[in-house]
């Protein structure tokens, strides 16, 4: 059998890259999977009630117990250490690819890792639409449209990280990218927090229903643009109705990247990837690229080296730039939205009904 724990504190993103790598691997092997803890798949920080909205096959349950039996294989990693938050100071900024040994793994066996390479389940794309099935009482097309464009916005955590928390430029750039495909494009935020949302986006319709329906609206959509979440990777990887999907380029570190990524195993064949600057890259162009920067930067060939005393001193004064242009960003946007620069989406009365889309000025 080949498995993994599910740990509390993971969001339903990444347990779901987990329980896709490890079925792979498994299915490639032609061995049982399993997991260690599968009742905490789908009670993550904003939902606690589980996988309710999915039926989905969670193999044998590996117990406390039975753990000692298996051998553990973490997943290969490479972090840069920099000035970008504490954080990227203390843990590392974590930039690795796809571990070339993870598909050795042998039988009885717990992985341990990020897991979200698309070298690990590409194979089995079409079965993962099964393995990933929306029970039909939580399926939705209700915003399943080709003039509607949804923007999936992450908030919560993300909010006080300047390093990983999208500007408004982004979403603005990409909203200019989908125009070009059709003038008429509509556009409604999905988020799992309405307030930073309606902070980044006001201008526009914006909605958190719950975790399921919030999953299926992406999975439907035929026009998205994504956030730097893994929340979003799996209705992308499962819809059978997608066109096209605009994401940050360098996904988790798209603020503040010199041409790393963060990390190389977010580079996807099916989405295009946007630049700060709001120019497109496809994924074939994004790694062409990162092999370049990989051979010529020395910030990577520093890569997995803690930084000595001065350089710890200079990324401390980085760092405090950095957050100190982010928070007067968001004083300015605040002052945008109170003056009426930025226009504020008005709701109907009645939140779920429908009603023509109007704007005013606050």
């Amino acid at each position: 059998m080949i498995g993994t724990e599910f740990i509390k504190g993971y969001g339903l993103g990444n347990q779901l890259f987990f329980y896709l790598t490890v079925r792979c691997l498994a299915k490639e092997k032609g061995v049982e999977y399993g997991f260690v803890n599968p009742g905490q798949i789908g009670n993550v920080f904003h939902s606690n009630k589980g996988m309710y909205f999915m039926d989905i096959d969670m193999g044998k349950e590996i117990s406390r117990e039975e753990m000692k039996n298996y051998t553990i294989y973490h997943e290969q990693e490479d972090r840069l250490y920099m000035g970008n938050s504490v954080h990227d100071m203390t843990n590392g900024c974590y930039i690795s690819g796809a571990d070339p040994h993870l598909p050795e793994v042998s039988d009885n066996t717990l992985i341990y890792g990020n897991m979200q390479a698309q070298e690990y389940f590409e194979k089995y794309r079409d079965e993962i639409r099964n393995w990933l099935h929306v029970r039909e009482e939580a399926e939705s097309y209700e915003y399943t449209a080709d003039d509607l464009c949804i923007i999936n916005l992450r908030g919560g955590e993300y909010t006080s990280c300047p390093e990983l928390y999208l500007d408004r430029r982004y979403f603005l750039n990409a909203i200019k990218n989908m125009k070009k495909i059709n003038p008429a494009m509509r556009f409604m935020v999905v988020t799992e927090d309405e307030e930073a949302a309606k902070k980044v986006l006001p201008e526009y319709e914006c909605h958190h229903f719950d975790m399921g329906k919030d999953y299926v609206t992406i999975k439907n959509a035929r026009y998205l643009i994504l956030s730097n979440s893994s929340f979003s990777l799996m209705p992308v990887l499962s819809s059978t109705e997608l066109k096209y999907a605009i994401a940050p380029k360098y996904w988790a570190r798209h603020n503040i990247s010199d041409g790393f990524w963060s990390s190389e195993q977010n580079i996807y064949s099916f989405l295009t990837y946007q630049d700060k600057k709001g120019k497109l890259y496809s994924a074939d162009e994004c790694k062409a690229e990162l092999e370049k920067y990989k051979k010529t930067s020395r910030l990577y060939a520093g890569k997995n080296v803690r930084p000595g005393k001065f350089r710890t001193f200079c990324q401390n004064i980085r760092r405090r730039f950095i957050y100190g242009w982010f928070f007067l960003k968001k004083m300015w946007r605040s002052f945008e939205r109170r003056t009426g620069i930025i226009k504020t989406y008005s709701y109907c009365s009645d939140r779920n009904a429908h009603c023509a889309a109007h704007f005013v000025r606050k």
